[in-house]
This record gives C-alpha cells, sequence and structure tokens, in this order.
C-alpha cells in the first residue's frame, strides 16, 4: 500500500516526549490512538481527555438510560487506559452531552481543556480528523483549532477513526496530508485488549436496544491489524 511509505511517527514524535489525546468519545483513543498511547505509557507518558459521556450509543435502551451508561463507559475508558499501560489518573472525564457537542461553544470547550493540558506539561496533542463524518468528532476538531491558536509552541496531529473506515477513497485523500504511519506489532495485543474493554460498544452489556451502536468487527480487525495513521492538523 502506497502508505508503507509515508514517514514513521518514531522519527517525529520521540516515545520519551509526553503527549495527550483527545478522545471525543470512550473508545476513540482505543481505536485511533490505541499502540500510540501504550508505546507512550512505555515512554514519556501520555493522557487522554474524554470529551463526551458516551450516553447516545443505545437511546432506547430502558435497561441501560443514559446516565447509567455515561458510568459505565467512564469505566471502560478507564479501563482501557490501564490495559494499555496506564493508570485511572491518566485520564480525564469531561463529560459532555454526546452527540450534542454542535450546540456547545468551542470556545469555552477550549478553554476549559486549556488548564488540563497545561497541567499534562504535554508537547504532542492528537485529535480526531475532521474527515471523520460523526459531527462530535469535527467539533473536537475545530476546538484544537482553536486551542492551537492558544498554544502555538505545541504540535497538534489528526488521527483519522469513521473517515478510514467508511470512505473508500481514504488511501488516496490521506496522502495529500503527508501522513506519518506507527507500525507497532509489539503493541497490537494491547489494542486489542484495550478495544474490548469497551464492553458496552460490542454486544456484550446492552441488550434491550437492538437498533443501538455495536462496533462492526471488521472495523475492530481493520485497526487492530492495521499502522496507526496520523498527519499534522491542518
Amino acid at each position: 500500500m502506497m502508505l508503507d511509505r509515508a514517514p514513521h511517527l518514531s522519527n517525529i514524535v520521540p516515545s520519551h516526549d509526553k503527549l495527550v489525546v483527545l478522545a471525543p468519545h470512550p473508545d476513540d483513543e482505543s481505536l485511533g490512538c490505541g499502540k500510540l498511547l501504550a508505546r507512550a505509557f512505555a515512554g514519556g507518558g501520555a493522557h487522554v481527555i474524554c470529551i463526551t459521556d458516551g450516553s447516545a450509543s443505545h437511546p432506547n435502551s430502558q435497561e441501560w438510560p443514559p446516565a447509567r451508561l455515561a458510568l459505565c463507559r467512564r469505566g471502560e475508558v478507564t479501563s482501557a487506559v490501564i490495559r494499555l499501560g496506564g493508570t485511572a489518573a491518566d485520564v480525564t472525564w469531561m463529560g459532555l452531552p454526546d452527540a450534542k457537542l454542535y450546540q456547545l461553544d468551542p470556545f469555552g470547550i477550549a478553554s476549559d481543556l486549556l488548564p488540563i493540558l497545561d497541567a499534562c506539561a504535554a508537547r504532542h496533542i492528537f485529535v480526531p480528523a475532521a474527515e471523520d463524518h460523526h459531527e462530535d468528532h469535527k467539533v473536537v476538531a475545530e476546538v484544537a483549532r482553536i486551542l492551537r491558536r492558544m498554544r502555538p509552541d505545541w504540535s497538534y496531529y489528526s488521527y483519522p477513526v469513521w473517515c478510514r473506515w467508511d470512505d473508500p477513497d481514504f488511501d488516496r485523500k490521506v496522502l495529500t496530508h503527508d501522513p506519518l504511519f506507527l507500525d507497532a506489532p509489539v503493541w497490537r495485543a494491547a489494542k486489542r485488549d484495550a478495544i474490548a474493554a469497551h464492553q458496552s460498544q460490542l454486544g456484550q452489556i446492552v441488550c434491550d436496544d437492538p437498533s443501538g451502536f455495536t462496533l462492526p468487527s471488521a472495523l475492530i480487525e481493520k485497526f487492530v491489524d492495521g499502522d496507526e495513521i496520523f498527519w499534522r492538523m491542518p
């Protein structure tokens, strides 16, 4: 694949540098950045900031109303980070409303994030790709653009989730971003284990909403077996 000729992320982001991953939902951190996080936790450290509470994945469930589901998903993202080599202290839960970020002021979100990021003392910020079709991902990408104006000394990188899965022309389009890739088979098992921590998204917990969200197994295999892809945020 043409992406194999892209520069390796390890040449740009040293393993001893601390990094932060902004995850729109619990599971984005594992899907898009699981190997990156495992590498970072084994080196300079990392922090995951989960922006939304993930409570909108099963809107018709009676057994799992939004507050209960949000609590479950908070535990899942913490478990995922621990499986990647971090600790519960390496997760910040903002708990903003899932699927409703567009109703909020992105400048307000950025202002709330700024002291958290300052406290992390990280040099590299990884954010969801604006090309992802989910509105929450687009909003977080916009928030990151605001943060870049506030802290231009940090490095900002995009990571794809949904556009990598559902855009048949992704491989061609991503080349226009001068992508970086992370080929880290040593962290493959940790990434798979982290994704498995998100049981509510795997059809293993919520059983009374057949129309609710379930991660496709083929997506999981693609993201576990394939390289992780990043590019400098435009």
